[in-house]
C-alpha cells in the first residue's frame, strides 16, 4: 500500500516520469512551526544530480506546500505537498515493451496488476522517495523541537570497502571462541556517539570516515566507467529517543524500524544493534547490565541492544544497518530473454546512480523519524488516556516501577 503509519499517516503519490510526486500527511500536530526551507534540506540532500557518483537527472526537487499551514505554522489538518518531475526522458524506456529488466520490477509489477508504468520503475522507482523525504523532514522538525531527537545516517560500507567498525571475530577453530570484547571499535562507538550531519556531508560518498570515503569514491567511479553497479551499506543512530516507545508484539520499535527500511528501494538487509554478529556472543558477554548514568535514570553500560529491550526502546542510542544491493539497471549488455522467452541482450539506457548509498542517507533518515513519530504519538495517546484514569494503590511492587506510590 502507499500509506505507512498510524496516528502519523503518510500517503505517497506519484511515478518517475509522471508530472508530479507527493505525499500528504495526516496527523502532524498544530502548532508546529515549519517552513518550506525545513523540507527543502533534506531534498537537496537526495536530489539526483549531486556529483559524478550519482545519476545526472537534474532535477530541482522544490517543494510546494498546498495545505495544513498558514504563516508557516501547521493547522493540524492534513498537510500535502507536491514536488514536480522537470527532467523525465521516457523514450530512454522503450527496449522495456520487450525485455523484463533483470532483477528489476517490470516482470513483477505486471504479474501483480496486469499493467505497468511505460516508462522507468513506475512505483518501484526510487523517484518516490522524494514523498517519503519530505513527509520525514516535518516529523523530525517534530522530534528534534519537542523531545531534542536527533536522527543521522552515513555510509559505512560500499562494496567490500567498510569504515573500520568491528573487532575481528575468532576463526571458526579458535578454541577460545568466546573472547569476543565488543560488537563495534571504540572508535566507530564514539562515531555513532557524536557523529552530525555536517561531518556526514563534507564528502561526496556521506562516508564520514575520510580515508575510507575515498576508496569508496574510487570504488563507485570504477563501477561507473565500467557501466556496472556496486551496493553498500547505510548506517543511522537515532539518539535522544524516549523510552517505552514500541507496540508489542506485532509492532515491536525494531520490527516497524525494519518495515520502514525494508520498503525503501534495492534494500536487501536490516540489522539492530549487535545484529547477526550478536548470534557469535555468549549472553554472559552479550547481555547489556544496567548502572545508574548521568542524570540519575537507569541506562545500559554497553548497549549490544542498539537501544531496544522486549520490542521497547530503552532510551540508549538507536542504532541499525541497512543493505543496499547493487542498483538492477545497468548500462553493460547483459544476457538475458524477452517477455516471449526469446533469448536476446539488453543494454538498459536512462539515467541511473552507479551506487544509491550517497543519496540514500537521507532516505533512511526520513523513514526513521516517521517511526519514532508514529510510535511516539501512539505512546503519548496511551498515557494521556491512562493519566485520565483515578490512580491505583493497591497493586503489589512486583507489578510497579519501584518509588511509584500509584498507577497510573
Amino acid at each position: 500500500m502507499s500509506t505507512y503509519g498510524h496516528l502519523f499517516r503518510v500517503t505517497t503519490y506519484g511515478e518517475s516520469h509522471c508530472a508530479s510526486v507527493g505525499a500528504i500527511i495526516d496527523g502532524c500536530p498544530p502548532g508546529l512551526t515549519l517552513s518550506p526551507e525545513d523540507i527543502q534540506v533534506q531534498l537537496d540532500r537526495r536530489r539526483p544530480g549531486q556529483s559524478n557518483l550519482t545519476t545526472p537527472r537534474n532535477e530541482k526537487d522544490r517543494v510546494h506546500l498546498q495545505s495544513g499551514l498558514e504563516h508557516d505554522v501547521t493547522l493540524g489538518t492534513p498537510i500535502a505537498l507536491l514536488v514536480k518531475n522537470e527532467d523525465q526522458r521516457p523514450h530512454d524506456y522503450s527496449e522495456t515493451d520487450l525485455y523484463p529488466r533483470p532483477s528489476h520490477a517490470d516482470y513483477t509489477y505486471l504479474e501483480k496488476y496486469g499493467i505497468k508504468a511505460s516508462s522507468g520503475g513506475g512505483r518501484s522507482s526510487a523517484r518516490e522517495t522524494v514523498s517519503r523525504v519530505a513527509a520525514g523532514a516535518i516529523a523530525e522538525k517534530y522530534l528534534k523541537t519537542a523531545f531534542g531527537v536527533e536522527v543521522v545516517a552515513f555510509v559505512s560500507s560500499v562494496g567490500k570497502i567498510s569504515i573500520p567498525s568491528s573487532i575481528p571475530s575468532p576463526s571458526a577453530d579458535d578454541d577460545n571462541d568466546d573472547a569476543i570484547e565488543d560488537a563495534l571499535s571504540e572508535e566507530f562507538r564514539k562515531l555513532l556517539a557524536t557523529v552530525t550531519r555536517e561531518q556526514v556531508d563534507q564528502h561526496q560518498t556521506r562516508c564520514p570516515h575520510p580515508e575510507t570515503a575515498e576508496r569508496m569514491t574510487k570504488r563507485i567511479i570504477r563501477a561507473k566507467e565500467a557501466s556496472d553497479s556496486i551496493g553498500g551499506i547505510v548506517t543511522c543512530v537515532i539518539r535522544n529517543v524516549p523510552s517505552g516507545l514500541g507496540e508489542p508484539c506485532f509492532d515491536k520499535f525494531e520490527a516497524t524500524l525494519a518495515h520502514a527500511m525494508l520498503s525503501i528501494p534495492a534494500t536487501k538487509a536490516f540489522e539492530i544493534g549487535s545484529g547477526f554478529r550478536g548470534t557469535q556472543v555468549p549472553g554472559s558477554k552479550h547481555n547489556d547490565a544496567f548502572v545508574v548514568r548521568e542524570d540519575g535514570k537507569l541506562g545500559t553500560k554497553t548497549n549490544w541492544s542498539g537501544g531496544v529491550q522486549g520490542g521497547i526502546t530503552n532510551g540508549e542510542d538507536i542504532y541499525f544497518r541497512i543493505g543496499f544491493k547493487s542498483p538492477a539497471t545497468i548500462s553493460q549488455a547483459q544476457a538475458t530473454a524477452q517477455y516471449d522467452g526469446t533469448p536476446g541482450s539488453l543494454a538498459a539506457r536512462g539515467r541511473h546512480d552507479p551506487c544509491v548509498v550517497p543519496r540514500a542517507v537521507p532516505i533512511v533518515e526520513a523513514m526513521a523519524s516517521l517511526v519514532v513519530m508514529d510510535q511516539l504519538l501512539l505512546q503519548n495517546a496511551r498515557r494521556t488516556a491512562a493519566s485520565l484514569l483515578p490512580p491505583i494503590t493497591t497493586l503489589p511492587p512486583t507489578m510497579v516501577m519501584p518509588g511509584a506510590k500509584a498507577v497510573p
